[in-house]
């Protein structure tokens, strides 16, 4: 009759539809009977399912078989004798659990809310239900122990949203677990009902947040944080963790759940809390974990919880501001933790801890059909580390004020990064090897957008800093200086020119990407854009002087001298045969060799798979293929694959148009010659190519245009150049059709700036 009444009771709760009966009925009836062993019978840990329509009594019913939808409701009420106490408590443990989430619903109808809340006060006061559900808890039975938790974080979360009040029940289980470590209290059971307590509260957009964190943690607090040194320091014993199973790796795990809570819950109070805060000054005890020999899964959660701490120091201050009462605290905590991690890097802490674990695919532990076999670093962990490192220093070389300590630690850091990434990113076979430090910030990043942004930003800061020590110590720099500082930065992997093209270049330069950054509230995208764009109008000479490096040290412009140069009169077009229609298909573009036109300037990505469209500065029409040498030559047809130059040239780009007359077909040419040792360009008029049935190519006059001041082209300038220009005529267009999410007048100044700058480096 009882599960009868109770699955009753589970379709009406569930369907919202308000309780008949009185309130103390339902309490009686949820009230839990503890006094039986909960186990049962071997028989009662199996699920029991109504038998099959019409099945009844065959030789089959051994077989379990899962009835049609349309079945259970009327087998449900059938059930009663096949139920055992076991199943009747999981039972009433889910009502409760709905019970108290349908009392704070506010879908529901007051009426209907306020008969939960009687039942569940009943629940409290007059079953003693919390102390029922404490002594279920317990490693006897992992599944009703599980839901006993939750049920009673549920209850003591009710008491404290209604009544403002603290379960004492509940606080002296808590208290005892955590005094009584290690011992036989269920400290797992302990501390997921307080990390399933603070969620909760956290996600409550009602409950007055603060006071409530505070009188759940203030009773805790000493006690949380001596159960900290005990579990991590004082009663550390690397040989219980063997197992990922074991119970001393289910009561680490559930501790760092706990304190991850706990750092979710600082924004909350005015003042952290000493359990909120030991984490960060105490976190040598962390460190310690990760390069002992407990199982990696205990080692990968530490290192993300770290990465969170370094991380939630923005969130803090964007949550409150620039004047925070919580500076004072925030700041020691973050330069202790940054201190002690520092410290360890400093030394061999990174290559002890081993990052060619296996990674978790989904529903196996092995690489689906086309994945990369090799294996590898767990990149996971790797860019958590990596930022870790990075936030650390940006923190550190922020609040220190001597020049000496800022360099001395950020070049002990920066050198022990640069080898750990090499040790740990194995290039693809197809890709390029990595010959500059900077690059490696956006192959490590690239596939964490978060967290690229960040440790993008990390870096630029501490340029930033650095830059400002540098020119505070010697005032003006000579350019000899200049050199110098720059390439201390290229060395150390931190220029924010080289990182911001490499970025760009790893995108294919797609300004599409980078709107939907600025639009993304997910990434600090929008901060350091901002910051980069500031710097980069200071220091746009700088820029250029990059991406010239990079064409140069990355093949991006290739140009082979002649061998004899030509008279300073000549002038010269190349000319082209051509059968095919203005009408006819593209074909894929091939690259021209340099032995056909030994004294040509061919353009060429040789950037790998991440490298897309090459536009060259004369508007050249390239469709990139990945990993192999593109040319920028536009070729309308497979037939032009072959290109006759005359002279001492080579074509940059041609492009067929149709002629008013039928059957001709003209050519509108731009073409780049060496004469003198100075390189030209000569454009051609539009010149009709080849009369139907004539077997002669015509010739042309040229203009010759001196191109000393953009000559060599830079490639890498002008496509950083150009994505920034859509950039900003995206975000325009936007802003006209009030699409942007926010007011972007300041960030379409900055890129204006860059735009005008550029223009008038390369006039046209």
């Amino acid at each position: 009759m009882k599960i009868s009444l109770l699955q009753q009771m589970y379709k009406d709760v569930l369907a919202g539809i308000p309780l008949a009966k009185e309130s103390h009925q339902y309490s009686s009836l949820l009230s839990l009977s503890v006094e039986q062993p909960p186990g049962g019978d071997e028989s009662c840990h199996q699920r029991h399912l109504p038998p099959p329509a019409g099945g009844a009594g065959s030789p089959q019913d051994t077989d379990v078989v899962v009835p049609a939808a349309d079945d259970i409701s009327n087998s449900f009420a059938n059930m009663s004798s096949s139920f055992c106490p076991r199943e009747v408590m999981l039972l009433q443990l889910t009502l409760i659990k709905m019970m108290v989430a349908k009392a704070e619903s506010r879908q529901i109808e007051a009426t209907t809310r306020q008969k939960h809340c009687e039942i569940l006060v009943l629940l409290l006061k007059e079953a003693k239900t919390d102390s029922k559900l404490v002594s279920l808890l317990g490693p006897r039975d992992r599944l009703l122990s599980h839901m006993a938790s939750q049920s009673l974080a549920s209850l003591v979360y009710f008491q404290l949203r209604e009544e403002n009040a603290l379960n004492v029940t509940w606080l002296s289980f808590t208290l005892n677990a955590l005094l009584g470590f290690p011992g036989n209290t269920p400290v797992a059971d302990c501390l997921w009902t307080l990390t399933t307590i603070i969620k909760e509260v956290l996600k409550d957009a009602v409950l007055p947040k603060a006071g409530v964190l505070k009188k759940l943690l203030a009773p805790l607090d000493a006690v949380l944080e001596g159960f900290y040194n005990a579990i991590l320091f004082h009663h550390f014993d690397s040989h219980h963790y063997t197992s990922p199973f074991s119970e001393a790796t289910t009561n680490l795990i559930s501790f760092i759940d706990l304190l991850e809570a706990l750092l979710a819950s600082r924004t909350e109070l005015e003042s952290p809390l000493r359990c909120q805060r030991v984490l960060f000054l105490k976190v040598s005890y962390v460190l310690n974990l990760i390069s002992s020999s407990i199982p990696y899964v205990i080692k990968k959660k530490l290192i993300l919880l770290l990465k969170k701490c370094v991380l939630h120091k923005s969130r803090e201050d964007a949550r409150s501001g620039s004047v925070s009462l919580q500076a004072l605290p925030v700041c020691e905590d973050m330069l202790a933790l940054s201190n002690a991690v520092l410290q360890v890097v400093s030394l061999t802490w990174l290559y002890q801890i081993p990052l060619d674990e296996k990674s978790s695919y989904f529903g196996s532990s092995e690489p689906a059909p086309g994945d990369d076999p090799r294996g590898g670093s767990d990149q996971t962990v790797l860019r958590a580390l990596s930022l870790l490192v990075l936030k650390a220093l940006e923190f550190k070389i922020h609040n220190s004020a001597a020049e000496a300590e800022i360099k001395g630690d950020f070049e002990s850091s920066m050198s022990q990064l640069l080898m750990f990434w090499r040790s740990h990113l194995k290039p693809l076979p197809q890709s390029h090897p990595v010959v500059h430090h900077c690059e490696w910030l956006s192959l490590i990043f690239i596939e964490q957008d978060d967290d690229m942004w960040e440790a993008a930003k990390a870096l630029l800061l501490i340029y930033l800093k650095l830059d400002r020590l540098q020119h505070d110590a010697a005032g003006n720099l000579s350019q000899k200086e200049e050199d110098s500082w720059s390439s201390l930065t290229h060395a150390g992997g931190y220029n924010p020119h080289c990182i911001f093209v490499f970025f760009l270049e790893k995108i294919a330069f797609d300004s599409s990407v980078l709107l939907d950054f600025l639009i993304s509230s997910e990434t600090c995208f929008l901060e350091y854009l901002v910051r980069y764009l500031k710097l980069l109008g200071r220091e746009w000479r700088q820029f250029v002087a990059v991406c010239k490096h990079l064409d140069t040290e990355h093949g991006a412009f290739q140009s082979v001298s002649p061998a004899e140069p030509p008279p300073p009169a000549e002038q010269s077009c190349g000319t082209a045969e051509s059968l095919q229609d203005a009408g006819g298909d593209s074909a894929p573009q091939t690259a021209v060799s340099s032995a056909s036109s030994p004294d040509c300037c061919v353009f060429t990505a040789e950037r790998g798979d991440n490298e897309a469209g090459s536009d060259s500065l004369m508007s050249a029409d390239s469709a990139a293929l990945p990993g192999s040498l593109q040319s920028l030559v536009n070729y309308d047809s497979s037939e032009d694959s072959e290109l006759e130059s005359d002279g001492k040239e080579c074509w940059v780009n041609t492009k067929q148009v149709p002629s008013n007359n039928e059957g001709e077909t003209r050519r509108r040419g731009t073409g780049c010659s060496y004469v003198a040792d100075k390189w030209k360009i000569c454009t051609s008029e539009v010149l009709p190519l080849k009369q139907e049935g004539s077997h002669h190519p015509s010739s042309c006059w040229t203009r010759v245009t001196s191109l000393d001041n953009i000559i060599p082209i830079r490639i890498m300038l002008y496509k950083s150049t150009k994505c920034l220009e859509e950039l900003q005529q995206a975000i325009s267009r936007l802003q006209r059709r009030n699409l942007f999410p926010y007011n972007p007048t300041a960030l379409l100044k900055l890129l204006s700036h860059i735009e005008k700058m550029s223009k008038n480096m390369n006039p046209q």
